[in-house]
């Protein structure tokens, strides 16, 4: 049984299943919206329900709370229709240009740059574009029909590589190959772009970017694109890490504090040790000393969900952040195969 979900604003309609997210179902059929995690972790497609019934789906508490669910809201790609719906969220369009598509790399370069964390560049096959949006992410695609999602780190103006920040989780069915067994020249499959993390390049206010962990691999995107297409304004990067080793990428916000006119870098330690003299504690939380009155910014997060969700809860709650101004891809893990 299909049934029928309508927009609002705008009147666009689209069928969904009984057995697809709501996300799944206006995606095959050529509309788009907001999303990140695809997973009920980052809040990026939250919306709101005004009339029928839907089942909320496997959602995370700290993305959609027990208010948020009593007013109507949810998010998008963990719901299911279970009647006729009228949805509101004024970020469902038209699909972009950029399809998805499946297409193979080889393995150029493994670099350990931790002990739990490779850079890895795949070329792709001669002559073959790959067009995407710094920012969003694609899929490998395993043997038994898994999937594993992970941001391209670098700007889409670099044509025939792309280049990932795989962190190892212990258990992990991917990472384990990649840190173990993956070599130079191998064949990956990869089916993507997807997600709509991505720089608003229209709009001219400063921006925080915001990461933690190998969440900064999208930010290294977005930075490089906007380097590369003249974007001017001002940019505050925020790194978070638990210890100074994880800064697996020590050097580079460094150089483009040195080097970009109007960009800022604050790396930040939960876990510091005797010694460090940077800054400590929670990462947002130190945006938040630093740009108490956030009303005129944007902020760009990526990283852990718990990280996400209380920097989009504090900066709207506290630091007068516009809601549709914050933008947010949250990473979850998956250890073991299904």
């Amino acid at each position: 049984m299909t049934f029928k979900i309508l927009v609002e604003p705008g009147g666009l309609a689209f069928g969904a299943e009984p057995d697809e997210t709501l996300l799944e179902a206006l995606l095959r059929q050529g509309l788009s919206m907001p999303y990140g995690c695809k997973s009920g972790a980052c809040g990026a497609c939250r919306g709101q329900v005004r009339r029928g019934e839907i089942d909320p789906g496997p959602y995370q508490p700290f993305a959609l709370s027990a208010s948020d669910l009593e007013a109507g809201k949810a998010l998008f790609c963990c719901a299911r229709a279970q009647s006729d719906l009228t949805l509101e969220h004024p970020g469902i369009v038209p699909e972009a240009t950029i399809q998805p598509r499946i297409i193979p790399a080889r393995v150029e370069k493994l670099e350990r740059r931790a002990q739990d964390v490779i850079v890895l560049l795949l070329r792709l096959p001669a002559g073959e574009a790959f067009p995407f949006h710094a920012g969003q992410f694609i899929d490998f695609l395993l043997p038994g029909g898994l999937r594993r999602s992970y941001s391209l780190a670098n700007a889409p103006e670099e044509e025939g590589v792309l280049e990932f920040h795989i962190r190892r989780v212990p258990g992990g069915v991917f990472t384990g190959h990649v840190f173990e067994n993956l070599k130079v020249r191998d064949i990956l499959r990869l089916e993507g772009p997807y997600g709509s993390f991505h720089l608003h390049e229209e709009s001219r206010k400063p921006a925080i970017l915001l990461a933690s962990g190998t969440g900064l691999a999208p930010v290294k995107a977005m930075v490089e694109h906007a380097r590369a297409a003249g974007v001017l304004r001002p940019f505050h990067l925020y790194w978070g890490c638990r210890r100074e080793e994880d800064f697996y990428l020590w050097e580079l916000p460094e150089q483009w504090a040195q080097t970009i006119p109007d960009f800022h870098y604050t790396p930040v330690l939960s876990e510091p040790e005797p010694g460090w003299r940077g800054r400590a504690g929670f990462v947002h939380a130190a945006v938040m000393e630093d740009h108490p009155d956030l009303a005129d910014w944007q902020v760009y997060a990526c990283g852990a969900p718990a990280m996400v969700a209380a920097a989009r809860q504090d900066f709207t709650a506290r630091c007068r952040l516009p809601e549709t101004e914050f933008f947010a891809d949250a990473f979850t893990l998956q250890s073991v195969a299904p």
